[in-house]
């Protein structure tokens, strides 16, 4: 029996292994004793599952890159991914599909001889590891850390999820194990929340989720399952990471640098079944990239390379998704104003818009999230909306919800189900004197969270409003000499237990000034002023630019109106808090009505009010800012 570091390394040297045990420890340091509890039940021999045939498996990807990759890999026409990267222009796609070099005969896509999530296309897409000790869920550790990569390569979302909402909710106590199959009917019927909505706890507790756990659910299909070892290297070049069963032996606890081959030795005993995610694979090292589940001392930081073959890790088939739709609560900083990425339509990525006529209707418009890229229009509703109104989706039921100042200087609110149907009147309320364009998010006071909203009034003065189970409440009023509000109310990250509210408003002297308050006084306080010139309501949201995992703070984003065109600014909240204006673009323009980060391969995304009182669309990709179509009247 292995009990020490030392026992490892004597291993190693008789079988004559060509891996390493951390080095920080010393030979007499016990060898940790890791949770496991990986059943394979339910997890098919991979040589019993059917060869995938890819080229009538996969289309397009929602990731622009992938979609390249397909079409490298032989997989999808040019044409065909040509459509898909309509409005792409950052993307070059081959004339055709390469011959690479050693690339097997007999149809097989050549794919890449090495790859690793955590460092493709210049970016990192897998969220940082976790440790499930003291606990046998490396199931749900597993399952969760599967779905929030896909989240990354599908959706361009970070997103940070509960393996407590899995583990609870399938009534698993801490020392039992489970199955994959488990894992992928939960996701299936359920999908998976975010720990503010159950958290991860080792303790025997009652699952009892936040009442608005249908919003801040990731829905999910059923996990696929992928046999042969081509096949899963293909899966993983050209869909994303797996999650592979193993046996694990004693002396993986110890394992470190180098590709893990476990001893062979009487002494080295088995001590049960694990799962981890394979984010990558190397043909050279002849071995699985795999993040555990046991913390960062575990490995390399986490990760280790794990033999092909060893530890029967290729006796079983890997379990793939495809297909994520993220919740409302995941997208809350990235959208503003009257523009707003749903989970609607075939692809779960809709662009939803609002505007108001001279007549004060409110005009619903809809994108699809997919080619041939048009907009259509949906009926009209109210006949009080003085300025575009904001949107933005909720964890009530997903809920679509807007709120809007009034031809009579009230505040409006509206709301639709998230499945569709009709508008519903939430009722008038606010400051007799509002004016111009609504700053409006859903906050995490409560659950569901409350709303939050802040409104200029006509005294040059700006209005907090909230509103929790019991209505709505006038909160504080702050600021001076404002020109003009925007649809620029964001709930950072900055702050604990609740992020800051963060807001930017226009002042009468023609710059922006950013406001903020803090959760443990309340008292909003002035900050930076910037920009010249401005007379228009500005729209800002927190994107994920700056972010290199789902612990970040993405940047600050604002998009304002200046003398007919449109300026870009942007604030690094990981830097020195400073303001930058990056870009100056489009014609014609009155106002920047809407703005937001949407899941095709991290654009931005903007909605404008032309002079001519019609709406346009912009968009932001690796090329630049570039001028989309006018979508119709306001």
């Amino acid at each position: 029996m292995l009990k020490t570091y030392g026992d490892v390394r004597k291993l190693i040297e008789k079988d004559q292994l060509a891996w390493a045990p951390l080095t920080r420890n010393l030979d007499a340091d016990a060898l940790p004793t890791y949770s496991l509890g990986g059943d394979a039940a339910g997890i098919p021999k991979a040589k019993s599952v059917k060869k995938l045939a890819f080229k009538t498996l996969l289309g397009p990807s929602l990731n622009p890159q992938l979609t390249v990759r397909r079409v490298e890999l032989g997989m999808l026409s040019a044409a065909a991914a040509k459509k898909a990267l309509a409005y792409s222009k950052d993307i070059v796609l081959p004339k055709a599909a390469p011959k690479l070099a050693g690339a097997p005969t007999g149809g097989t896509p050549a794919r890449a001889a090495a790859v690793d999530w955590r460092r493709r296309w210049g970016r990192n897409w897998i969220t940082t590891v976790r440790d499930q000790n003291p606990c046998a869920a490396c199931w749900a550790f597993a399952g969760v850390a599967l779905v929030e990569a896909m989240m990354s390569i599908e959706c361009a979302y970070w997103a940070r999820l509960s393996e407590g909402d899995i583990h609870k909710g399938v009534g698993s106590p801490c020392a039992n194990g489970n199955n994959m199959g488990t894992v992928s009917d939960w996701i299936r019927d359920h999908g998976v929340a975010d720990p503010g909505c159950f958290a991860w706890t080792t303790a025997n507790v009652a699952y009892t989720p936040t009442p608005d756990r249908d919003g801040r659910s990731v829905r999910a299909p059923a996990f696929q399952y992928i046999g042969s070892i081509e096949d899963q290297k293909i899966w993983i070049d050209s869909v994303g990471p797996l999650v592979t069963w193993l046996n694990v032996y004693q002396d993986f606890s110890g394992a470190g640098s180098g590709v893990y081959r476990r001893s062979t030795s009487p002494t080295n005993l088995a001590r049960g079944g694990h799962f981890m995610l394979v984010v990558g694979y190397d043909d050279a090292l002849g071995a699985w990239l795999c993040k555990n589940s046991w913390g960062t001392g575990f490995g390399a930081n986490g990760y280790v390379w794990l033999a092909y073959g060893d530890s029967n890790v290729d006796d079983y088939a890997k379990c793939g998704l495809r297909g994520i739709n993220p919740d409302p609560w995941t997208k809350r900083r990235l959208h503003n104003g009257n523009l707003y990425e749903s989970g609607n339509g075939a692809l779960h990525r809709n662009l939803e818009v609002v505007g108001s006529g001279p007549s004060g209707v409110v005009t619903p418009r809809w994108r699809e999230g997919g080619a041939p890229w048009t907009w259509s229009a949906a009926p009209g509703f109210a006949n009080d909306a003085a300025v575009c109104p904001t949107l933005t989706g909720t964890t009530y039921s997903r809920n679509l919800e807007i709120v809007y100042s009034t031809t009579g200087h009230r505040l409006h609110h509206w709301w639709r189900a998230g499945g569709g149907g009709n508008w519903n009147d939430g009722g008038v309320f606010g400051p007799a004197d509002s004016v111009g364009p609504v700053g409006f998010c859903q906050g995490d006071y409560g659950a569901p969270g409350n709303f939050e909203v802040v409104v200029a009034r006509s005294p040059g003065v700006l209005q907090h409003c909230w509103r929790d189970g019991a209505g709505w409440h006038l909160g504080a009023v702050f600021g001076s000499n404002v020109a003009v509000g925007g649809a620029s109310l964001v709930q950072g990250q900055y702050g604990t237990p609740h992020g800051n509210l963060e807001y930017v408003a226009t002042l009468r002297s023609g710059c922006m000034q950013h406001f903020w308050r803090s959760a443990a006084d309340l008292i909003w306080r002035p900050g930076l002023l910037f920009g010249a010139g401005v007379s228009s309501p500005p729209v800002m949201i927190q994107g994920q630019f700056g972010m290199a995992d789902e612990a970040g703070h993405g940047n600050l984003e604002l998009c304002v109106a200046v003398g007919g065109h449109v300026e870009h600014w942007w604030r690094a909240d990981n830097g020195d808090g400073q303001w930058r204006r990056s870009a100056i673009f489009g014609s014609q323009v009155a106002a920047a009505a809407g703005l937001c980060q949407g899941s095709y391969g991290m654009n931005l995304e903007l909605v404008v009010l032309r002079t001519d009182r019609q709406l346009q669309h912009y968009w932001r990709d690796g090329a630049g800012w570039h001028a989309g179509p006018v979508i119709g009247p306001a």
